[in-house]
């Protein structure tokens, strides 16, 4: 992707003042439709820092970027990429994302927010029983589940042992082999409901009955205990999938950490050697980490078992390969001004979000004004036939004398047909129902909480310049990223002819430079290095090299083999090319010695191994093609008095 494109993409950040534009000069127009001087000098001021061509950084040089991005954005609504579904449906995502932080009453959202950091303080351990019932099971099946589990409780709080009731009598289908263990968990690790039960429960203590999708539940809480902090932590890897030729992957690993505790710098020995490459030219240091962060069990908890900041972990086999993990420091647990913003995120995009959308449809309610209408039951039970239970009913447009108003929010009249459009849609993605009383319940509770909000997001865009300015920066985002993947970026990837062509005109560009086929032994004693130079000179080949030299658990010589290019970070400086032994080079970290079996001359890539770099630059033609065919297709009118009062402006 060219710097043109990126710095375009800059334009997105874009602050549109939509109520006041009609009131400001016009800058330009494309074919008759005006661009605002307001809009432009605003995007101007700021995003001028951030352009990297010297020459776009005046007012002239900004103007060419700032067409492009409107001829884009033109381009686009005219090729109807607005209406395709797949950008309805992100565009949709984004709205309602971001009106949350606009709709939801924030004194609610305020009081789950300090719920949740409370908890994330500590850990609990519990152990817990479930009898299976579904949300939507009859009465008598529910009452049934009920009682069960509340005579279950009434023994545990007798005294009776919870692991033995658990293994007699909980439904939950390994409960048998881990006894209703759940081990430590924080806060969002388990349903809200679920939560809330262990939190107001003491250690000791049964909790009271609880319900959540999965049925009836109680919890024995054994231990609460402060959370474990972050932590940081370097390590040398080593894959596990190694090339047949290449040594083995635990025999390597351990002579790394045995050249560490000979006294070889940690950080040295990860970026010669580690294969992860992101953090071995880091010295080995990974982004700091919590549990649970990685999704990686063995590597996390051999990390946490490390007790002295500095120590090194003997080499542990994760599912990704061998490490050598050191611990660089602990941290202590983030402050709640720290944690704010994602625990705001994790309150509104999860279970507690019922709490808060029925405080904010109260509000949104209260503020509009809500008016109660005819009852859907008696005409949506007669309606929508069984067919719905298998996901099949068909629904046709009810007519306009039953057509009775549900409710009123502000000035907009919600009526049966608007249900029983969402009934059709909701009955293909929701879980399967048994009950017609218990799905209708569920379903308008929904269809009633998400059309209050919308009719709110709908007000908010008309009401809300700063709401309208951050929507329009999305959308006109989304379909320039849209009109870019039809016109430039798939067109590069499935025009196998034109880029066949274009790497014929341009594969000068596309050359290796002088490599060599070689062994690199590393040696970080001089005298060693001058031994494996001499056996190298014998005969020897670099098995026997390793075995004569590393012995007893003492690591003298680490080796690698390979195809290089003469610069590549795995040769020593100024190393001179020619087949045969090396001299040995000093490094900063080690004594090399290269055993170059081939010299390989500078050559052509081909296509296939230079693909993807390629493409890119083919992306660039074809962009390049494209905007001329826009600028042909399109009338862009500047307005030069406009423009000249602009530079003035923007010169003081």
């Amino acid at each position: 992707m060219n710097t043109k494109y990126l710095t375009l993409i800059l334009l997105l950040l874009i602050t549109i003042t939509a109520n006041s534009q009609k009131k400001n000069e016009v800058l330009l127009t494309i074919n008759d439709e005006p661009v605002y001087a307001s809009e432009f000098k605003t995007v101007f001021k700021k995003n001028l820092d951030l352009v990297l061509d010297e020459s776009q950084k005046d007012v002239d040089g900004y103007l060419d970027l700032f067409i492009d991005y409107k001829l884009k954005v033109t381009e686009a609504y005219a090729q109807g990429l607005d209406k395709n579904e797949v950008y309805i449906k992100e565009f949709t995502k984004y709205q309602d994302q971001l009106s949350k932080n606009y709709i939801y009453d924030k004194r609610v959202t305020s009081k789950l927010v300090d719920e949740a950091y409370q908890r994330s303080l500590e850990e609990i351990d519990a152990d817990h029983i479930l009898i299976l019932v579904n949300l939507n099971a009859s009465a008598q099946d529910t009452l049934i589940a009920y009682n069960k589990i509340k005579a279950i409780r009434d023994k545990a709080v007798s005294g009776e042992d919870f692991e033995t009731l658990v293994k007699n009598h909980s439904e939950e289908p390994s409960a048998k082999t881990t006894g209703g263990k759940l081990g430590y968990f924080s806060v969002f690790a388990m349903l809200y409901s679920f939560e809330n039960a262990a939190y107001n429960t003491k250690v000791g203590d049964i909790s009271e009955i609880t319900r959540t999708d999965f049925g009836y539940h109680i919890l024995k809480i054994n231990d609460r205990r402060e959370k474990r902090p972050k932590i940081s932590v370097s390590h040398i890897m080593i894959f596990s999938n190694k090339d047949a030729k290449e040594a083995n992957p635990e025999e390597k690993i351990n002579e790394l950490y045995a050249m560490i505790m000979q006294g070889e710098s940690f950080e040295s020995i990860a970026k010669q050697f580690s294969e992860d490459k992101a953090t071995g030219q880091k010295g080995g240091i990974i982004k700091t980490f919590g549990p649970g962060d990685l999704r990686a069990p063995l590597f996390e908890n051999a990390a946490y078992s490390i007790k002295e900041e500095g120590e090194i972990l003997k080499p542990i086999e994760s599912a990704f390969g061998w490490h050598i993990i050191r611990l660089n420091e602990k941290f202590s647990i983030p402050t709640f001004e720290e944690s704010k913003q994602q625990i705001e995120k994790n309150v509104t995009s999860g279970a507690r979000i019922r709490v808060v959308t029925q405080a904010t449809n109260n509000k949104i309610m209260s503020e509009y004004g809500y008016k109660e209408g005819v009852s859907y039951s008696p005409f949506f039970n007669e309606f929508v036939t069984d067919s719905v239970f298998k996901k099949k009913w068909v629904y046709e447009t009810i007519p306009a004398e039953e057509d009775k108003i549900l409710f009123t929010i502000g000035d907009q009249e919600v009526r049966y047909n608007d249900f029983a459009k969402f009934i059709s849609e909701k009955q293909m993605l929701t879980k399967v129902y048994t009950v017609k009383d218990r799905m209708f319940v569920d379903y308008y509770d929904e269809f009633k909480n998400k059309t209050i909000k919308d009719f709110y997001k709908n007000k908010l865009e008309l009401e809300n310049e700063e709401y309208a300015s951050v929507l329009s920066e999305y959308r006109n985002g989304l379909l320039i990223y849209d009109v870019m993947q039809k016109n430039i970026w798939e067109v590069a990837k499935t025009d196998s002819i034109g880029l066949q062509k274009f790497y014929d005109e341009t594969k000068s560009n596309y050359t290796w430079k002088q490599r060599v086929d070689a062994e690199v032994i590393s040696a970080p004693q001089l005298a060693n290095a001058e031994l494996v130079k001499k056996l190298l000179n014998n005969g020897k080949n670099i098995e026997e090299i390793k075995k004569q030299l590393n012995t007893e658990g003492k690591i003298n010589v680490i080796i690698t083999q390979g195809v290089y290019e003469i610069d590549q970070k795995e040769l020593p400086k100024n190393f001179n090319a020619k087949v045969g032994v090396s001299e040995i080079y000093n490094t900063e970290d080690s004594n090399v010695v290269v055993n170059v079996k081939e010299v390989l001359p500078q050559a052509t890539k081909e296509l296939e191994e230079v693909r993807g770099l390629v493409i890119s630059k083919y992306q660039t033609k074809i962009e390049e093609d494209w905007m001329k065919e826009l600028k042909s297709k399109y009338t862009v009118v500047i307005n030069k008095k406009t423009l000249k009062k602009i530079k003035k402006e923007l010169a003081n």
